[in-house]
C-alpha cells in the first residue's frame, strides 16, 4: 500500500509538472498555499485513476495514449478552439498557414459531435461537389464522425492528391443523407484574386495565409496600373473568410491605413497583450483616399474581423453585408516537443475603438441580405461563435444566438451585397454610411 501511495504521489507530481507548470506561478501569493494544496489533491486523484487503469483495465492500455487523451480533455474543456496537436495535426497546422495542403478544401468546426462546414474554399473539390456552409459531415470513408475529435476527422479527409474520399452529408431541409465521392487535390488557397465587375475592382481575399498581404499588394498595384487615374472605389470581399494568421491581418489593414492602432490583444500575461499600429508606406500612399467597401457575412471570422473592425473604426471603409462570425480570441501554438504542440486560447482581440469582437462579431454599416433560393432556405445561416458550446464571453459581449447569413450566390449578377456595393461606388445608390469618411484617425484606445 505504501508503495502504491508513493507511486500515486510521484505520478501526481509528474503530471502536475507536465500539465500545468504555469498554473501555480500564475496564482497570487494570497491564495497560493490553499490553491497549491487543492491542485495537489486533484492531481493525486488523477494519479490514482491513472494507476488503477494501468493495473486493472481488462486489457493493458497504451499509457502514452491515456496521457494524451487526458491532455486533450483538459484543453477541449476550456473552449472550442483549444486543443492538443499530435505530430500529424501539428503538421497540418503548418500546412494551413502556408496556404498549401492536400485535401478537399473545406473550413470546418465541430458541432454536437459532428463536423460542420463553415465554408468551402474557392475552386476546391468540396465546392465543385456542391458542399455548402452548414452541411454536416456524418461519415468519412465509412467511418462515423460521431465520437471523433475535429482533428481526427480532418485527418481522415486529408490525403494524397488524386485519392478519393467518400463522404456522407446531412443537410437541413433534405430528408435523406447525401453520399458523395470527392477526389483530393492540392489545395493551394490562392489568398487573393481580383477582377473588375462593372468597371469596379473587386478584391477577393479568401484566407489569411502567408500569401495574403503579398497577394493584396500585387492586386492593388495592378488595379492602380490598369485604372485611368484612381478608381472610383475598391471592394474588398471578406465574406466566408475564416481568418488565419494575425500578422497577415495586421499587414492587410495597414495597407489601407497610414497611422493609428489596428488591433489590440489582451491576455492574463504581459507578453500576451500587444498593440499593432499602422504606419505610412508607399502602398497606402498609392491607394490614397480611394473609397473602400468591405463585404462581410456570418462566415467572416477572426483575422477577417480584425481587418473589418479596424477599417470601420478608422472610418476608412464602409462595411456592407451581415454580422460577422464573432471569433475574437487569440490562439497561440505552443510547441511541446519537436513534433507536438497545443493550441491554447491566450488573449482576446479588440478593435482600435476598444470593441471586443468575441461572440458579438462586427456589425456592417449597411445590412444587405441575399435572395436565398428556396432549396437553400433554412440553412443559409451560421450561428457563429456565440452558438459554440463553451465559447469565451466577450468583455462587452452583445452576442445574439440568432444566425448570420453565409450564402453567396455563384452568379455575381444575383449577389445583392456585391451589386449594392458597386451601385454605391458608381453613384447609383446612396447611403449616409458611404463614402466612409475622410480617413481621420479616431482617438486611440487605452492599452
Amino acid at each position: 500500500m505504501a508503495r502504491l501511495k508513493r507511486r500515486v504521489a510521484a505520478t501526481a507530481v509528474a503530471l502536475m509538472m507536465a500539465f500545468a507548470p504555469g498554473a501555480l506561478l500564475a496564482q497570487s501569493e494570497s491564495e497560493g498555499e490553499s490553491g497549491d494544496a487543492e491542485i495537489y489533491r486533484e492531481l493525486e486523484l488523477f494519479g490514482l485513476v491513472f494507476d488503477r487503469i494501468r493495473a486493472e483495465y481488462i486489457e493493458a492500455p497504451d499509457e502514452a495514449e491515456l496521457i494524451r487523451a487526458a491532455i486533450q480533455g483538459m484543453l477541449t474543456s476550456l473552449d472550442p478552439h483549444s486543443t492538443f496537436l499530435d505530430a500529424e495535426s501539428f503538421s497540418d497546422v503548418r500546412e494551413d498557414t502556408s496556404g498549401t495542403f492536400g485535401g478537399l478544401g473545406i473550413e470546418v468546426t465541430m458541432e454536437d459531435g459532428l463536423v460542420k462546414v463553415v465554408t468551402p474554399y474557392d475552386e476546391s473539390p468540396a465546392q465543385a461537389a456542391g458542399i455548402l456552409a452548414n452541411d454536416l459531415v456524418v461519415e468519412i470513408d465509412g467511418q462515423q464522425v460521431q465520437g471523433l475529435t475535429l482533428d481526427e476527422a480532418v485527418t481522415l479527409m486529408r490525403g494524397e492528391r488524386g485519392t478519393d474520399v467518400d463522404l456522407v452529408i446531412a443537410r437541413e431541409g433534405v430528408a435523406e443523407p447525401i453520399p458523395m465521392t470527392l477526389t483530393r487535390d492540392i489545395i493551394e488557397v490562392a489568398a487573393v484574386r481580383w477582377n473588375n465587375e462593372r468597371d469596379v475592382p473587386v478584391i477577393r481575399l479568401s484566407r489569411f495565409s502567408e500569401q495574403a498581404y503579398t497577394g493584396l499588394d500585387l492586386a492593388i498595384r495592378e488595379i492602380m496600373e490598369e485604372s485611368e487615374g484612381a478608381p472610383d472605389g475598391i471592394i474588398l470581399d471578406l465574406r466566408n473568410n475564416p481568418g488565419g494568421l494575425v500578422n497577415q491581418a495586421e499587414f492587410v489593414a495597414d495597407a489601407f491605413l497610414s497611422q493609428g492602432s489596428i488591433v489590440l490583444t489582451r491576455g492574463r500575461l504581459a507578453n500576451q497583450s500587444s498593440r499593432y499600429d499602422a504606419s505610412a508606406d508607399d502602398l497606402d500612399a498609392l491607394i490614397g483616399d480611394v473609397p473602400i467597401i468591405v463585404l462581410i457575412n456570418g462566415g467572416s471570422a477572426s483575422a477577417a474581423e480584425i481587418v473589418a473592425g479596424a477599417l470601420q473604426d478608422h472610418a476608412r471603409a464602409t462595411l456592407v453585408g451581415t454580422r460577422s462570425f464573432g471569433k475574437g480570441s487569440v490562439q497561440s501554438i505552443i510547441p511541446l516537443s519537436p513534433n507536438e504542440a497545443m493550441r491554447l486560447t491566450t488573449a482576446r482581440y479588440y478593435t482600435p475603438n476598444n470593441r471586443s469582437i468575441q461572440a458579438a462579431g462586427i456589425r456592417p454599416d449597411i445590412e444587405i441580405f441575399q435572395d436565398v433560393p428556396e432549396e437553400f432556405q433554412g440553412f443559409d445561416e451560421i450561428i457563429g461563435e456565440a452558438g459554440l458550446e463553451g465559447h469565451i464571453l466577450g468583455e462587452n459581449e452583445e452576442a445574439e444566438p440568432v444566425g448570420s447569413s453565409v450564402y453567396v450566390p455563384a452568379d455575381r449578377e444575383d449577389d445583392n451585397q456585391l451589386q449594392f456595393a458597386i451601385d454605391l461606388i458608381l453613384g447609383e445608390e446612396t447611403d449616409p454610411a458611404f463614402p466612409p469618411g475622410t480617413g481621420e484617425v479616431i482617438a486611440d484606445a487605452a492599452e
